[in-house]
């Protein structure tokens, strides 16, 4: 069984990505491990080179900056790394460069990547997805942000990445997966309040055009994590490739629920609902998860 894994990332140290603990956290799963590495500002590239692992294959390009509908760069540069697998590759470990996994995890993933190779009904393997917010003690747990997501997918060609990234499809299609009992923890949300609003105008961009932007994008030097609903706090335990970083938080954040986003009364049954049962009502999935 050959495994490869495959990232994307543009200006990660300007706007404070966790991207070497991220490409860290997947090394030991895999044998390779593809880096597409787009123009940066900064030097996203050099710090990628001082990892210093002979699994890490760089490979630089260029984004396309006039695609700004929907975040479609994103599943552009995504396709990008995943076409600059191996050809022998089995199995694509996708990871975001805020994301990370657990290697508490590891044996789980492992074992579920050499359970299910032989089985061609099954496109990929489906994970829990922890969001943290504001700060590494907190996760975001309203519906909107509970959403299980696609990291492991079949090296097939037929399988590329759908919308801004968020997940993939099979010739348009969903994917038939396995949901196995593994998380990746995201720190999207999770940085300096400048970085992170530097990183909310950047992105934004990639989403709307120019009169959008200066018609609804607040222009401010840090952003307000106080705009959130709903937050539960984290009880577990954080990869140790975040240590350090987490060790290194410069700023402060506390929740108060009193003041959060007030959600209607349907939302808070459908939160409800969702944290008490795991009914998922009117959400959009690109997959079919199977026995």
């Amino acid at each position: 069984m050959k495994v490869a894994g495959f990232t994307i990332i543009r200006n990660g140290e300007k706007f404070d990505y966790p991207f070497t603990e991220s490409i860290r956290s997947v090394l030991p799963l895999c044998d390779v491990m593809v880096v597409a590495v787009g123009n940066s500002e900064d030097h996203t590239r050099e710090i990628i080179e001082k990892i210093n692992s002979p699994k890490i294959k760089i490979i630089d390009t260029v984004w396309d900056d006039t695609l700004r509908e929907g975040g479609r760069v994103l599943a552009v540069e995504t396709d990008k790394a995943k076409a600059a697998l191996p050809a022998d590759t089995d199995w694509g470990i996708y990871i975001q460069a805020d994301e990370v996994l657990h290697e508490q995890d590891y044996p789980a993933i492992r074992m579920a990547m050499e359970q299910n190779l032989a089985d061609k009904r099954v496109d990929g393997l489906l994970f829990d997805h922890l969001n943290f917010y504001g700060s590494f003690d907190y996760i975001a747990d309203s519906r909107k942000w509970s959403y299980k997501q696609i990291r492991i997918i079949r090296n097939h060609p037929a399988i590329t990445s759908f919308r801004d990234a968020i997940s993939f499809m099979k010739n348009g299609k969903r994917l038939n997966v396995k949901k196995i009992d593994a998380a990746v923890y995201h720190y999207g949300w999770v940085r300096r309040p400048d970085a992170m609003q530097q990183k909310l105008e950047t992105f934004n961009k990639m989403w709307h055009d120019d009169q959008w932007m200066e018609q609804n994008f607040e222009k401010t030097d840090t952003f307000d994590y106080a705009n959130i609903d709903s937050l539960a706090h984290f009880e577990g335990t954080h990869p140790a490739v975040m240590h350090q970083r987490i060790a290194r938080m410069n700023w402060h954040f506390s929740f108060d629920p009193t003041q959060g986003i007030k959600l209607s009364p349907r939302l808070r049954l459908l939160n409800w609902l969702e944290k008490k049962y795991g009914i998922e009502i009117g959400k959009f999935k690109t997959y079919r998860i199977i026995k």
